[in-house]
C-alpha cells in the first residue's frame, strides 16, 4: 500500500493529498446533500398566512425577511434578501408548498452574509434555498427548525418567478428616504433630470418624509414614474444614520442602505435593462453623450460582457452659487436649486472619488453601496471625460476658496428642458 510502511517522500506527499482530495469531496457532496429538498408532509395543503410586509421579523427576532426571488442563473434556488445578526444566526430552513401534488419540501439555507458589514451586528444576507426539482413553488416559509407546523408560518411570494418583457430602460434605486426628508426643489429636478436623460421608472424605498414631499411623491406615484417600497426599519432595529459602526449601540448603518439596494436589484431583474444605484442628490451626466441610452449603448459595445459600469462622484458644494436662473417662482419650495451650483470640488490628494453604478442587473449577484461584491460580468471604471456624478450638497472641502474650485456649467445643457418640467410638477402639485 502506498501510505504503509517506509516511503519515500515523494509518495508521502502523493498519500496527503490524496487523503486530503478524498475528505474534501466526502464533505462537500455531504454539504450539497445536506441543502438538497426533502419531503417532511404530504396530503397537506399550503395554509400559512401571504405576508405583504416589506420587512417580517422571524421568532428569533434575529432574523429579517424583505423579499424572496427565483434565481436560476447557475441552478434553480429561492434566494430570500434579507437582514440577519451575524453572529447568532446559524440555521434556517426553507418549506416549499408543492401543489398539486400536496407536498411539502424542506431544505436547508445556504446563509451568505454579505461582506460590506462595515463593523455593525446586523447586515444584508442572501438566504438561498435548492427548490424541489419537480416542483415550482409560488411561496416559501422560512424558519428555524427542519420541523414543526408550518400552517404557523408566513409565507412569501417568490418574485421573478415568471418571465417578463422590459418595461423600463432605465430604473433609478433610491435608498433609503429618511430623517423627514424634505429637500423638495432638489428632488423634483432630479427627477426631471432623469427623466430627460431617459429614465422611466424610479423605486424609492422610504422611511419617512415631509407632508410636502409626500405630496410629490404621491404625484410622481399616480403619474406612474415612481414606485414606493415601505421600508420601516427603525420599527425591528436600532437604525445610524452613519455608513460605519460607532459602538454606539445602533444594529446596521445607514438605515440599511445595502439591503435595500440588493432588493432594488432583484426585484427589477426582469422588468429593466439597465438599474441605477444612486441617491436622490446625484446625476450621473453624460459629457459624449445626450442621454443614457445613447452613453450605455457605446459603453457596451466598447466593454463586450461587462455588467457593472462606475462613475466617479463629484461634489459641487451647495454653498456656492450662481445668481444665473435664479428663478423666483421657485424661492418659496423647500430644498436647493442645483442649476445654481455649478462648481465643483477639485480631486482630494491620495483619496479616490466614490462611485456609482448602471448595472445589468442579470448579471449583479451581491451589491454594496459604491461597488458590486459578486457579479458575472466585469466591471468598468467609465472616465470622467464620458460622464462623471453631479453631487449637490454640503462641501467635503469646507475651507477651499471659490477661486479653487472648477466651473463645470455641464448641467446647464438641459436647462431649458430641466425649467419647463420643473414648472409643470410645481402647478401640477400646486407647490
Amino acid at each position: 500500500m502506498l501510505c504503509g510502511g517506509k516511503k519515500s517522500y515523494f509518495a508521502a506527499v502523493v498519500c496527503v493529498i490524496t487523503l486530503t482530495s478524498v475528505v474534501t469531496l466526502s464533505y462537500l457532496r455531504l454539504q450539497r446533500l445536506s441543502h438538497l429538498p426533502k419531503i417532511i408532509q404530504e396530503g397537506s395543503r399550503c395554509r400559512g398566512k401571504i405576508t405583504n410586509s416589506t420587512i417580517t421579523a422571524l421568532k428569533d427576532n434575529r432574523t429579517f425577511i424583505i423579499s424572496p426571488y427565483f434565481d436560476d442563473r447557475e441552478s434553480k434556488v429561492t434566494r430570500v434578501i434579507g437582514i440577519v445578526h451575524h453572529e447568532d444566526v446559524k440555521q434556517l430552513y426553507c418549506s416549499f408548498c408543492c401543489q398539486p401534488d400536496r407536498k411539502i419540501y424542506v431544505s436547508k439555507a445556504k446563509i451568505d452574509v454579505h461582506s460590506d458589514r462595515f463593523g455593525f451586528p446586523y447586515g444584508a444576507a442572501d438566504i438561498v434555498c435548492v427548490e424541489p426539482e419537480n416542483c415550482d413553488p409560488t411561496h416559501v416559509s422560512i424558519h428555524q427548525s427542519p420541523r414543526g407546523n408550518i400552517d404557523q408560518l408566513p409565507r412569501f411570494e417568490i418574485k421573478n418567478r415568471k418571465a417578463e418583457t422590459f418595461s423600463a430602460d432605465f430604473t433609478v434605486c433610491i435608498s433609503a428616504m429618511f430623517g423627514n426628508y424634505n429637500n423638495v426643489l432638489q428632488f423634483i429636478q432630479s427627477m426631471e433630470m432623469y427623466r430627460i436623460l431617459g429614465v422611466q421608472k424610479v423605486v424609492i424605498y422610504k422611511n419617512n418624509c415631509s407632508h410636502l414631499m409626500e405630496k410629490v411623491l404621491r404625484f410622481y406615484m399616480e403619474e406612474g414614474m415612481v414606485e414606493i417600497i415601505p421600508w420601516p426599519i427603525n420599527s425591528h432595529l436600532k437604525v445610524s444614520s452613519e455608513w460605519r459602526f460607532m459602538q454606539d449601540g445602533t444594529h446596521i448603518g445607514y438605515y440599511g442602505q445595502i439591503t435595500a439596494l440588493n432588493d432594488c436589484i432583484y426585484r427589477n431583474m426582469q422588468r429593466s435593462r439597465f438599474v441605477v444605484l444612486s441617491d436622490a442628490d446625484e446625476i450621473i451626466l453624460p459629457l459624449k453623450h445626450p442621454d443614457w441610452k445613447t452613453m450605455m449603448s457605446s459603453l457596451q459595445e466598447q466593454n463586450p460582457g461587462a455588467g457593472v459600469f462606475l462613475f466617479e462622484n463629484h461634489i459641487f458644494p451647495e454653498t456656492v452659487s450662481t445668481y444665473t436662473f435664479n428663478i423666483s417662482s421657485w424661492n418659496t419650495v423647500p430644498g436647493v436649486n442645483i442649476l445654481q451650483h455649478v462648481h465643483r470640488e477639485p480631486d482630494r490628494k491620495d483619496v479616490i472619488n466614490p462611485k456609482k453604478m448602471i448595472i445589468d442587473p442579470r448579471k449583479v449577484i451581491q451589491t454594496s453601496v459604491h461597488s458590486v461584491l459578486r457579479a458575472y460580468g466585469n466591471s468598468v471604471n467609465v472616465p470622467m471625460d464620458v460622464a462623471l456624478i453631479y453631487h449637490c450638497r454640503v462641501p467635503l472641502q469646507r475651507n477651499l476658496p471659490r477661486e479653487s474650485l472648477i466651473r463645470d456649467t455641464t448641467l446647464w445643457r438641459y436647462n431649458s428642458s430641466l425649467i419647463i418640467n420643473v414648472n409643470k410638477v410645481l402647478y401640477q402639485t400646486l407647490l
